[in-house]
């Protein structure tokens, strides 16, 4: 079994009650704990030495990364964090230090998003490190964004740049907190999830959600230079792919991806560009009917077989 299918069949009879809203299948769960006005999300994630980094990769960025995933979920529920537990697995023979160092880099982040590191746990695990994180999270009641809300002839949106992440920027990335929340305060978004597993795997998760298709128009794509670079250089990294298979199959963007009515395109566009004149906002395309992924370009459109990056992947 791959990821998906795993997930698939762990979760198909999942006991629940009456606090769920939103369980199994979005980038937070969504409860309702009966506080006046808002709802809470509720999130965890791990990152794991030799998966998501190296043995050489600065601690403090690995702190970093692991409560980073967790930031980059709530912003695609258009939430705001709160409050996070950290388990972390270590080595018998494990360096005090670089622990140290580690959670130097978690909490200056936690700080940075007014998040508050409330507890964990810490335990022994041969050979490799690993770190967990339980995060929590609230939103505006109905504010929150699902991935299956997409409708035909909706516009498709990326933040940001694509490809490439493994040259440094799955260590660094932003995650888009307030970008996400301002996008659900001016605009009706219809569906939105952040890019963990490369475009052309989680866009499917999305369109999966709300039963559509998606035509992707090649040209459009965002690819960041890392990938271009890559690309050109035949560089190990991304596996000698050309850039905009990159941008659409590498793993550990973290930008947003989201739909809009087609009609709200242009002026979404216009005020993004007033707000966030930094970050790059893409059209990338639009939601059909059926089911899949068209990718178009100069000669027409063509299906699109590639998938992104997925834990157990068949060989």
């Amino acid at each position: 079994m791959n990821e998906f299918e795993l997930i698939a069949r762990l979760t198909q009879s999942l006991p629940t009650n009456e606090t769920v809203v939103t369980g199994v299948g979005d980038d937070c769960a969504v409860l309702d704990l009966g506080v006046p006005d808002k709802l809470i999300l509720f999130k965890t994630d791990a990152v794991v030495e030799g998966i998501h980094f190296t043995r050489e990769t600065p601690p403090e960025k690995i702190g970093r990364k692991a409560l980073a995933r967790c930031l980059s979920d709530i912003a695609a529920m258009a939430g705001t964090p709160t409050a996070a537990l950290v388990t972390i697995a270590l080595p018998k023979d494990y360096d005090p230090e670089l622990v140290a160092k580690i959670y130097s880099g978690l909490n200056a982040l936690a700080e940075q998003y007014h998040v508050a590191v409330v507890g964990g746990e810490t335990t022994t695990n041969p050979e490799r490190i690993c770190i967990s994180i339980a995060l929590l999270g609230m939103v505006p009641r109905g504010k929150q964004v699902l991935r299956s809300g997409a409708k035909t002839g909706d516009a498709i949106f990326v933040t940001g740049e694509l490809g490439g992440s493994l040259a440094g920027r799955h260590l660094d990335f932003e995650p888009r907190i307030a970008e996400a929340r301002w996008l659900a305060e001016h605009f009706p978004l219809h569906a939105m999830l952040d890019l963990s597993d490369g475009l052309a795997g989680d866009l499917r998760h999305l369109l999966k959600a709300g039963k559509v298709g998606a035509e992707i128009l090649k040209s459009a794509l965002p690819v960041s230079r890392a990938a271009k670079l890559q690309a050109r250089s035949g560089a190990s990294d991304s596996n000698h792919k050309p850039a905009a298979l990159a941008a659409l199959t590498d793993g550990e963007d973290f930008e947003l991806l989201f739909t809009v009515a087609s009609r709200d395109a242009v002026k979404l566009l216009d005020a993004w560009k007033k707000k966030f004149p930094e970050l790059k906002l893409s059209c990338i395309g639009k939601i059909v009917p059926g089911e899949g992924i068209l990718l178009r370009d100069k000669s027409g459109s063509h299906k699109l077989g590639a998938h992104g990056y997925e834990h157990f992947q068949k060989g």
